[in-house]
């Protein structure tokens, strides 16, 4: 990373576009080392980030199997023309009892979802498609040889790798490892992230008012968003607007945990320390971006730790927690690296704006008559007004070339759950 002195932080130089941050974030996420491995219960797996690959140790199904409650029979044995009629064995076949013997052609054996294929058949035959007379079972004309079999390894090969390392474990993961008999899974450790909000002017909830303060609120949002990850959060509270505390803080922060998270003092104002001690102390880019809200970001490096700074504006620090530090922090913590995929929906709503800044207004999802989703702007906008994160279920994003949206054109939707804000 490079030093303040000559970063882009200089208004001379432009702003720089959402893309060309994601991609210096990309390149500094690929250049630092990834936590350690420690092995753990798949109970305790959710959500971490896998470590090693996951390689299958058997086929999957590990043997041919019965996939629907029925007769199971030799496809041979079917008539060329008109109803099959096939003996019926005594016995049956079910999951966790295999038939003891053979079946020969002609003949049929019942047979229940899971069981293995009997010997001598490939072929299976549901109830309700059959009927029993005379101790016969009568297949319908041109029924399908090899119907309702299920191959062994026909959803995992022995050998195949089917899970990466990077991916982060989601209950169908876990089922997969589950399936093939594993009970414990490689992950990365957490992530240790140090937070702290920075500013005079905040006062703790719960603690009385006063006049000229607000309220912070920017680390009770970013802790429930870091609770979500793979991290091991310490909160550090409030930092004053004093160079020589803020900088004891961030060396001893940068000392016991592996990313420093920091709202406000992430600008070019006097009592703007954080990045200033970083810069000083280590190694800083600032970036002023162009994108509304949130144009500060600073990602920089003290000791070993990363430092992350967002702005101090509460919207404006949840938008670019959710746009660029959020997949920089699993990135860090292990996992493959993904940008959030906007899903194109119309707008309705018309809107316009400067060309060259990417915009994320606040939005929800309505119905039209046909029952069509559209994209609904949320009327207030201000970076400060948190109530139109509450009212709004995700963002609408205008690219930088746009300068006008008219209803009924697509705009990029990406809902809060993609952005992992449920």
């Amino acid at each position: 990373m490079r030093s303040t002195g000559d970063c882009c932080f200089d208004p001379e130089a432009g702003l720089l576009s959402l893309a060309e941050v994601r991609q210096r974030l990309e390149a500094a996420a690929a250049r630092l080392a990834r936590p350690a491995v420690e092995i753990v219960p798949l109970a305790s797996a959710r959500g971490r980030i896998l470590a090693e690959p996951v390689v299958s140790p058997r086929d999957v199904p590990a043997f041919d199997n019965v996939a629907v409650d029925g007769w199971a029979f030799a496809g041979a044995s079917l008539a060329r023309e008109g109803p099959s009629r096939l003996s019926i064995l005594p016995g049956r076949a079910a999951a966790g009892h295999p038939f003891p013997g053979s079946v020969p052609a002609g003949h049929a054996v019942e047979a229940l979802t899971g069981a293995p294929m009997p010997a001598g058949c490939d072929t299976v035959a549901m109830w309700e498609e059959c009927r029993v007379e005379d101790g016969t079972v009568v297949v319908p004309a041109r029924f399908r040889a090899g119907a309702n079999r299920r191959r062994a390894g026909e959803d995992v090969r022995a050998g195949a790798t089917v899970l990466v390392p990077g991916t982060r474990l989601a209950p169908q993961h876990l089922g997969l490892a589950a399936e093939l008999g594993l009970d414990r899974l490689p992950v990365h450790r957490p992530l240790s992230v140090a937070l702290v909000s920075s500013g005079d002017e905040l006062l703790e909830p719960g603690t009385p008012f006063a006049p000229g303060r607000v309220y912070d609120a920017n680390r009770t949002i970013l802790s429930a968003l870091l609770a979500g990850l793979p991290c091991r959060v310490a909160d550090h509270g409030i930092l004053p607007d004093e160079a020589g505390r803020v900088r004891n803080w961030l060396l001893a922060a940068a000392g016991e945990h592996e990313v420093v998270l920091s709202s406000a003092g992430a600008s070019k104002g006097a009592a703007d320390h954080l990045t200033t001690t970083v810069a000083r102390e280590g190694a800083l880019d600032f970036w002023q971006i162009a994108l509304k809200p949130g144009r500060p970001f600073a990602v920089g490096r003290l000791g070993r730790a990363v430092y992350v700074g967002l702005p101090g504006n509460p919207v404006a620090a949840t938008v670019c927690f959710l746009l660029l530090a959020r997949p920089f922090l699993l990135a860090l913590a292990g996992a493959a690296l993904h940008w959030p995929r906007p899903l194109p929906l119309p707008a309705a709503f018309a809107f316009a704006k400067r060309p060259g800044r990417t915009e994320l207004l606040r939005a929800r999802l309505v119905a039209d008559a046909s029952g069509r989703l559209l994209v609904e702007r949320i009327a207030r906008e201000g970076s400060g007004i948190l109530t139109s994160l509450v009212e709004g279920e995700g963002l609408a994003l205008i690219e930088a070339e746009k300068t006008r949206v008219e209803p009924g054109e697509p705009v990029g939707w990406l809902s809060f759950a993609e952005l992992g804000c449920l």
